[in-house]
């Protein structure tokens, strides 16, 4: 019999929490491309295995994302790491998109903190620079909700999307960096950048953000009850804006750059929970 998405992610948390102990997490931590070198800034790491242990995890295969889970005390809070994700370009499906974070939140992790590499689509917005996201806009063309109903011990799948991102969790985060501004997050598909057309398209329809990520593991969270905070850290102008060729190089060395401030960032974020 083959198990659904849930069924799996129920599967997962309970390995995820033998494995871990009974310690609560206040918050789960996806780190995405750019955001790895700040995992070992964060804390005292507890525990760490690879991804690969535990049930239905897919392997990334993205340079930059490692394929790891990390039990980290900050301050005595206990925070779950992720540092990779997988991604629909890998030819991967919405559900095994969000199967970490819908593990992370049935394993008792109330709050998620979703980290992106950005394209900047407001020119006002420098590349190494970090930005909470306000809202989003889903243009991957799916939806982690898709497909037969959930079941019935879980919430329906119509999701009021209102609060998606919710503003007092980006309150908190300015306590620790009162110089951090919001925009919109318009999330693709990928894997390729995007054309100055489609900046333009993207820049019309109200976005200051864009990337291959995010969307889908923010819409499972909230889907689960979870709250969210979503950061982006701008690693380059988008195509358009930009005044030169885009490449991941270039994404991976903003973040190396930025690792310190990311780090304080949500180390800071976490001890206000």
């Amino acid at each position: 019999m083959t198990l659904d998405p849930y069924d799996l992610a129920e599967w997962g948390a309970e390995v995820l929490t033998h494995r871990l102990g009974r310690e609560p997490h206040v918050a789960a931590v996806v780190l995405g491309s750019g955001w790895q070198r700040a995992a070992d800034e964060l804390g005292t790491t507890k525990i760490e295995m690879p991804t690969q242990e535990l049930p239905a995890f897919s392997q990334p295969t993205v340079t930059g994302h490692k394929g790891l889970i990390r039990s980290v005390d900050i301050g005595g809070r206990r925070v779950l790491v992720l540092l990779g994700r997988v991604h629909l370009y890998e030819g991967r499906s919405a559900a095994e998109v969000v199967h970490p974070v819908r593990v992370a939140v049935l394993a008792g992790c109330p709050v998620v903190v979703l980290t992106n590499a950005a394209g900047g689509i407001d020119p006002a917005m420098s590349p190494r620079q970090t930005v909470l996201i306000r809202d989003q806009i889903n243009l991957t063309g799916t939806s982690p909700l898709a497909g037969p109903p959930p079941p019935r011990q879980y919430a329906p799948r119509f999701v009021d999307c209102t609060g998606l991102y919710p503003a007092e969790l980006r309150d908190l985060a300015r306590e620790i960096d009162p110089s951090l501004t919001e925009g919109v997050y318009a999330g693709l598909a990928g894997p390729q950048y995007e054309t100055p057309a489609e900046i333009a398209m993207l820049a019309r329809a109200g976005a200051q953000l864009v990337g291959m990520s995010t969307a889908l593991e923010a819409l499972a969270a909230k889907h689960l009850g979870a709250r969210v905070l979503g950061v982006s850290l701008v690693t380059n102008h988008a195509a358009g804006v930009a005044h030169g060729p885009i490449d991941h190089t270039e994404v991976l060395e903003a973040g190396a750059a930025a690792t310190p401030g990311l780090a304080r960032l949500i180390a800071g974020f976490v001890a206000r929970l």
